[in-house]
């Protein structure tokens, strides 16, 4: 029987499980908080908030306080040294470094043995058992998949502990059944040198039969032009023919649909989108052609949802998913067997379905960019903008920034419009400095920016003061409750302010 028709019905199979906890949604996820409970009631975290004795959501909501990535860090400090069976039994040495803390450039997040085969391995395999289904004369297991990793290889901090990208993590403990097909090997798809790994990974992968490709949308356009460069060929489907399938997660795939379309050219080419972070895995495109995606709600994830009006209470209330609605956007709080309890990742969803439960990402709980995988926050650009201002003699009045997205003949960058108080003594300076400081606070920014290869230097547009007054008082925004939105992953912002410009309302000064 060929590897491609094994390789199918064993994929098919798993979709009865699927169909299993989406008529049983409630029940699926009541049972497996328990199960989370049962198997932690023996940690130090179980022990203080008397897990053996949970038999409900209810009491798990009153007992277990919600909780940041700051309220987990001295858990995550001792297990990185060492200590076990504090938050979750089975060893912990695994830890994804991401950015995105208030305090410091990486926050480290606990990867069990359960978490990667229960719910990032698995998510893998789903996504595949999903493209089958919808798909019936998918063929991708006859050639080979290609997957981009993250920019981290695995680092020793200790004989107890390892950390690196997530990507890097996952690739290291990849089981048999997606090795035999993936490419590149491990020690290109590890290297942390993007300007050679761009390179080796055209090479290694140009003269194969790629079927599928993994990876953020972002890296994966600059991976394909430098093949298109490399083999002087117009289209991706003159390189790979029988490509088919384009996983892809991490950021918005909406700016990078239409140049995706044009390298390839192909009437079996479909596009299937996850959601998924060193938290977890999250969902799954169930549908092609749609912009949703699958709650999938048996990876060792309980879910809980906060109203976003209610995100900065002081303890908020969380719904279960029997009390959410459509439409309302609610911040994300979980449960894993990693180890996170009432975890509040930071993400805002919205659901589009309630039957079975399908969602879409809305955005963070607070300002950001990730056009690029970059990951900026608010914090980030503060800290670098005040650095920027005290080597150049500025003061800032006011400021927003977003993406300039990848065209077809320009990389992407950040864009940031500010209003001086007083104006920098040396813009280009000003422009450097604040480049340079937001990669020393930022670890995945300073990882897009090397070598210029995705996401050149920032673009620095000086408007006219009074220019966020009059903007704000167009939007009816005017107010104290009111704010300029700082950070945005779209250019909605950006082009509003453009079209005041374009107008004649405001001058400009570009540099």
């Amino acid at each position: 029987m060929p590897l491609n028709s094994v390789f199918s019905w064993f994929m098919k199979k798993r979709v009865h499980q699927i169909e299993l906890f989406k008529k049983y949604p409630l029940e699926v996820q009541e049972e497996l908080m328990k199960d989370l409970c049962r198997m932690a009631q023996h940690t130090e975290f179980g022990l203080m908030y008397d897990f053996s004795s949970i038999r409900s959501a209810s009491q798990f909501k009153e007992r277990v306080p919600i909780r940041t990535y700051e309220d987990f860090e001295p858990y995550i400090s001792r297990l990185r040294e060492g200590e076990q069976n504090l938050l979750w039994p089975t060893k912990q040495k695994w830890f994804a470094k991401s950015s995105g803390t208030t305090s410091g450039e990486s926050k480290y997040i606990p990867v069990t043995s359960e978490s990667l085969e229960e719910c990032h391995y698995k998510g893998g395999k789903d996504s595949l058992s999903i493209y089958y289904e919808l798909n019936p004369q998918a063929d991708v297991y006859s050639g080979k998949t290609l997957v981009l990793g993250g920019s981290s290889n695995i680092h020793s901090y200790n004989k107890a502990c390892y950390t690196g990208d997530l990507s890097a993590i996952i690739i290291r403990n990849l089981p048999i059944w997606v090795e035999l097909k993936r490419i590149p090997n491990k020690d290109i798809a590890l290297m942390e040198d993007w300007e050679h790994k761009i390179d080796k990974m055209a090479l290694a992968s140009m003269n194969e039969d790629v079927r599928m490709v993994v990876g953020v949308p972002s890296w994966t356009l600059v991976l394909m032009k430098r093949i298109l460069e490399m083999k002087n060929k117009a289209l991706i489907t003159d390189v790979w023919p029988n490509l088919e399938l384009f996983l892809h997660g991490g950021v918005s795939f909406s700016p990078y649909r239409k140049q995706f379309e044009s390298l390839i050219h192909s009437s079996k080419m479909n596009y299937l989108e996850t959601y998924n972070a060193s938290e977890g895995f999250f969902g799954i495109q169930d549908r092609l052609g749609e912009k949703d995606m699958l709650l999938m709600l048996d990876y060792g994830i309980y879910y809980e949802f906060i109203p976003l009006a209610n995100v900065n209470d002081d303890q908020p209330q969380t719904l279960s998913l029997s009390e959410v609605n459509l439409g309302e956007v609610y911040a994300l709080v979980i449960s894993t067997n990693g180890g996170l309890w009432r975890y509040m990742i930071g993400d805002t969803i919205q659901f589009t379905s309630l039957n079975p439960f399908r969602i879409k990402v809305s955005g963070r709980t607070k300002h950001f960019m990730n056009a690029f995988g970059e990951e900026v926050i608010i914090e980030n650009a503060v800290a670098a903008l005040e650095v920027a201002c005290a080597e150049t003699s500025a003061t800032i009045s006011d400021f927003t920034a977003g993406p300039v997205y990848i065209g077809q003949t320009n990389k992407g960058r950040h864009e940031w419009f500010i209003e001086f108080q007083e104006t920098p003594s040396d813009i280009d300076k000003f422009r450097v400095v604040l480049d340079q400081a937001l990669q020393r606070e930022n670890t995945d920014y300073q990882s897009k920016r090397a070598y210029n290869l995705a996401l050149e230097e920032p673009l620095i547009r000086i408007l006219p003061k009074g220019t966020f007054y009059k903007w704000m008082k167009k939007r009816g925004k005017l107010g104290g409750q009111n704010k300029v939105p700082r950070l945005s992953n779209n250019r909605e912002y950006l082009d509003e302010i453009n079209s005041l410009i374009e107008a004649g309302y405001l001058a400009e000064e570009l540099h």
